[in-house]
């Protein structure tokens, strides 16, 4: 007979919005072990699962810490009740953990203040974007929180009371073998069983399986980044070129592949926000929350983009496209491989086409091209390492329609690409930039077109491949050129482009004003790039970056930089507020008419 031999959740604490799957372990009739599901429309044997999720309503209410969602709440700031901030964050679990908390926490009070004096509008200042987009807190409503989740046949399940002892008393909630939990959940505990049922009878058959999750937490929701804007010119940019009246907004972000989010590298992030269920969620909260309109995502796996980018950011009118990483050193499952995603509003642009780029195949011609063939496995071995780019050309709508006249296409072009991680092979992440380029210099040389260069490209400031892009070329005299033992980036003087490429984030630095000065402090005054994008223990460092071609795009305005304080009270990134190592970037362009290109 089908009976169940163990069931448990890979996390035990539950979060508002994260789908919880327990792992249920059956064995069959024949003594075999299985973890397949058993649904009632095909019952093995004569016989099914039944599913159930209970909610545990105690007669006293719990709150839960601001700071450390997974403990009990035992003090409360009557600022923030004062302040009208949401309740949710003025509790905290130890006077300790307010104490640490305060200089962090004193922001929440001087943003209310300051919005409260500028323009009434407290919450749109303070919760922005995030909460347009789902941020879930205590003060949403039961029935706001409730209908966008389907945890059974109804979205909310009739008060039906199973039992009631010792001031608690249970409600059924759900009926399917996943749940999500929502806002009326936070502080109670949820009971999932499951039991053997027989087909003809449909009475349970033997014992029923149980498990107790801890409190349900609310999903942590970080401080809004806001869009700061850096051209005080009107359609006017700089150099007094005239530009278009529609602006456009790119973003760029590095998630941090779910293969890669090791308990072992990141020890100091909760097992339970380094989850991929709740990190997919926040991650997804975050990116609609920008309302980018062309998105450019690395180290995307595979079966995430099928199963829920895609799908997800469709509901959000979002158009995507894909390149998986080649896949001849990676060993593991072919389904979380991981690749770039591209992803454009539908409303705002149409797709002209898609190019590809495999450096493991560039690395086949250079190799055939130049390299002695006693030297070929030596140099593949060095240079085949899997890394792409995905390049879209995109065609600009105006009110939801192509435009009709072909002289007057406002086309775009834009480069998603991860670039190799070792520090140590800079002469191929170098050759991976090089190559990429004359790529879109072919392109360029075929249109006039504005272009957009995208990506984690492992690259701190100042590095050669960094230099090449911002620059144009490399100094012959550049440390970095002395690693290069296949001597494939000799002679030096053939590390070039004519693409007119500017890195977006340096115009915080050719901005003026007192209101500009925080920002400022938070780029490499040598560089003028951001002092980071990607934050661990072990390293802090701009790796990410914006490039675009100046003689046809004008920046508006760029999402605000995070600063490092702000960071580190959680040690380092991922955080069960930011659920990815790297920041994510945005910056927003206006197109101008061209100049000749350099």
């Amino acid at each position: 007979m089908l009976s169940v031999l163990r069931v448990h959740l890979p996390s035990d604490i539950p979060i508002v919005g994260c789908e919880l799957t327990p792992y249920v372990l059956l064995r069959r009739p024949d003594k075999t072990v299985t973890t397949d599901d058993v649904p009632e429309g095909a019952p093995l044997d004569g016989h099914f699962l039944r599913y159930k999720w209970y909610r545990v309503q105690s007669d006293k209410k719990v709150a839960v810490c601001s700071v450390h969602p997974s403990e009990q709440a035992t003090l409360q700031c009557l600022g923030c009740l004062k302040a009208k901030i949401p309740v949710a964050k003025s509790y905290h679990c130890t006077p300790k953990c307010f104490s640490d908390a305060w200089q962090h926490h004193r922001v929440l009070h001087d943003r209310a203040a300051s919005a409260s004096n500028e323009n009434g509008n407290e919450e749109e200042e303070l919760f922005g974007r995030f909460n347009n987009s789902g941020s879930i807190n205590t003060t949403i409503s039961a029935s706001a929180s409730s209908a966008s989740l389907t945890n059974g046949s109804a979205p909310v399940y009739p008060a039906a009371i199973t039992q009631r002892s010792g001031g608690e008393t249970w409600f059924e909630v759900g009926r399917f073998k996943t749940y999500t939990p929502t806002a009326d959940d936070i502080g109670h505990v949820l009971k999932f069983e499951c039991a053997v049922v027989d087909a003809e009878t449909k009475l349970t058959v033997g014992h029923t399986s149980t498990l107790l999750t801890s409190r349900v937490i609310p999903a942590p929701s970080p401080s809004p980044r806001r869009q700061i804007s850096v051209d005080g010119m009107g359609h006017l940019d700089a150099d007094g070129r005239m530009t278009s009246s529609e602006s456009f907004t790119v973003l760029s972000y590095n998630i941090l592949s779910d293969a890669y989010a090791s308990n072992d590298l990141y020890s100091y992030c909760p097992s339970w926000a380094l989850s991929w269920p709740y990190r997919r969620q926040n991650l997804l909260r975050e990116i609609v929350g920008y309302r980018a309109d062309i998105i450019c995502l690395q180290e995307v796996q595979s079966d995430h983009y099928e199963e829920f980018f895609s799908p997800e950011l469709d509901k959000h009118g979002y158009y995507g496209l894909y390149k998986r990483k080649t896949i001849e050193v990676y060993s593991g499952n072919i389904n979380t491989i991981d690749g770039c995603a591209t992803f454009f509003r539908r409303d705002r642009f149409s797709h002209v086409k898609k190019y590809e780029v495999e450096f493991n195949k560039a690395a086949q011609s250079l190799t055939d091209a130049v390299i002695p063939t006693t030297q070929k496995k030596t140099a593949l071995n060095r240079l085949v390492k899997d890394n792409v780019a995905l390049i879209v050309v995109l065609e600009a709508k105006v009110n939801n329609q192509p435009v009709d006249n072909p002289g007057k296409r406002q086309l775009l072009c834009v480069a998603n690409t991860h670039v190799n991680v070792h520090q140590d092979l800079k002469d191929v992440k170098l050759w991976q930039v090089h190559t990429l380029l004359k790529g879109l210099e072919k392109i360029a040389a075929s249109a006039d077109i504005p272009m957009l260069v995208c990506g984690d490209f492992n690259s701190v400031p100042g590095s050669a491949p960094h230099a090449l892009l911002a620059m144009g070329k490399v100094d012959p005299s550049h440390p970095d050129l002395a690693v290069d033992p296949l001597n494939i980036l000799r002679p030096h003087s053939k590390l070039v482009h004519q693409l007119p490429l500017v890195s977006a984030y340096s115009s915080f630095a050719r901005t003026v004003g007192l209101g500009f000065e925080q920002h400022k402090r938070r780029l490499d005054n040598t560089t003028n790039e951001p002092l980071f994008t990607n934050v661990t223990r072990d390293f802090i460092g701009s790796l990410d970056y914006i490039f675009y071609t100046a003689d046809s795009l004008v920046v508006e305005s760029l999402l605000e930089l995070l600063d490092e304080e702000s960071l580190r009270k959680d040690t380092a990134l991922p955080s069960p507020e930011w659920s990815s190592d790297h920041i994510a970037m945005l910056a927003e362009f206006r197109c101008c008419k061209n100049r000749s290109r350099r």
